[in-house]
């Protein structure tokens, strides 16, 4: 016998048993960005290597450590999109979408980054994304994050996620702190862990990430972010800040909220859960006004964020609030091998009188007595026996109810109502 094909580590199928939670989770993302006016954008799984480089930052994790790179026969570089901005934004400048114009973005789908695979994270994981171009106010900030927030009361999660929030300031604000930083932990450069000691000359921003109890210490006494923030970036935080009170969105300054990537400036935050263990960041997003022209557009301010998929149905499954569904309604027999041939032709008729009526048909011969506990595994509520002259309509979940016949399929369908 062959070998069997198993699924590449920490790419996972979604099973029959699990697509109604993701179909229930996706209906509700597409329904609130609806209700935002924001329009789906599709980009390809597959860019070029350069677009990522260029845009999440050459010293990063995903860059050196994560992106699923190759030469194609051309011997041109692609990556398996790690991430959806830098696509959105490619995209964007590409088909002019950016230029004049204020679009509102969504997308949804695959990315793909080689991390270790646990409960929560994967290979190949999905995101729900959210992107909105030329708007420079604290005002759009505020929206993208009531927009996170009316996802949690949508969803029945508000209790469980807590917002932190924080301000990167300008470039030239957090270069001066970036050397600051630099200087402070080279001080107490015994004491770091030794992937802090390595980003004090790449990235040293991500120390304040480490999730090291030594390196996180030491941080206790090291400079702070909002000392060194401009007016301006003063002015747009707390602007932000005065839009989230008023709309009652509670939130918390973490000074050590910096985010992975390198295209984030001013704003940034994340929605974080203790339900979850370890992968505690359920949404995370931010600022990033100079990325559209880093990419080759026009000078343009940008803001958005992205959730993890996988995380949110474990954190729904988790607190019970994945509503329960029912695979089928009817399951429609043949009597005998005299309506075998018209029983399809009544499943259709049946379909087309209710619509969105979820209707199975029974396949293969057997007696009575097992088509009966076929339609009651299926899960049915009513099993709808076909025979020459008429239909008989059993209640297979309320067993008080009585059995009936019905004579037409128009009234077949109004006992189902």
């Amino acid at each position: 016998m062959a070998k069997s094909i198993q699924a590449i580590r920490g790419m996972n199928d979604i099973l029959p048993g699990q697509s109604p939670a993701w179909q229930y989770v996706e209906s509700v993302l597409r329904d609130v960005a609806a209700a935002y006016t924001y329009q789906e954008i599709r980009m390809p799984v597959l860019e070029s290597t350069d677009l990522f480089k260029r845009s999440i930052g050459e010293v990063t994790d995903i860059v050196e450590k994560e992106m699923y790179t190759f030469d194609d026969r051309n011997g041109d570089s692609l990556t398996l999109r790690p991430e959806g901005t830098a696509s959105c934004v490619r995209a964007g400048n590409e088909h002019g979408l950016l230029y004049n114009q204020t679009p509102r973005l969504w997308y949804m789908g695959p990315m793909f980054r080689h991390e270790r695979p646990q409960k929560g994270r994967y290979r190949q994981f999905h995101q729900f994304g959210l992107e909105a171009f030329g708007m420079e106010g604290p005002e759009i900030d505020a929206e993208v994050i009531l927009f996170s927030a009316r996802l949690w009361q949508a969803f029945g999660i508000s209790e469980q996620v807590q917002l932190q929030l924080n301000s990167l300031a300008s470039n030239e604000a957090r270069a001066r702190y970036r050397e600051a930083l630099r200087e402070f932990l080279r001080a107490h450069e015994a004491q770091l862990d030794d992937d802090s000691k390595r980003r004090l000359d790449t990235n040293v921003l991500r120390v304040l990430d480490s999730k090291s109890a030594e390196t996180q210490a030491v941080l206790e006494h090291a400079p702070q972010l909002s000392e060194y923030w401009d007016d301006a970036s003063r002015e747009h935080f707390a602007g932000l800040c005065k839009r989230l009170d008023a709309a009652g969105i509670d939130y918390v300054l973490n000074e050590r909220l910096v985010r992975g990537l390198d295209y984030y400036n001013r704003t940034v935050f994340e929605w974080v859960t203790t339900e979850l263990g370890a992968q505690g960041t359920v949404c995370a997003g931010g600022r990033y006004d100079g990325l559209v022209e880093q990419l080759g557009g026009k000078a343009t301010p940008a803001v958005g964020f992205a959730m993890g998929m996988e995380r949110l149905v474990l954190l729904l499954e988790s607190q019970a609030k994945i509503p329960t569904t029912q695979s089928v309604d009817v399951y429609v027999i043949a009597l005998d091998s005299d309506v075998e041939l018209i029983a399809p032709a009544v499943a259709e008729k049946l379909r087309s009188q209710v619509p969105g009526l979820k209707v199975q048909l029974h396949s293969g011969s057997q007696n009575m007595k097992k088509k009966l506990i076929k339609a009651d595994k299926s899960g049915a509520d009513y099993a709808l026996i076909v025979r020459s002259d008429d239909y008989e309509i059993k209640h297979l979940r309320d067993r008080e109810q009585e059995d009936c016949i019905a004579t037409t399929i128009g009234d077949v369908a109004a006992v189902l109502i």
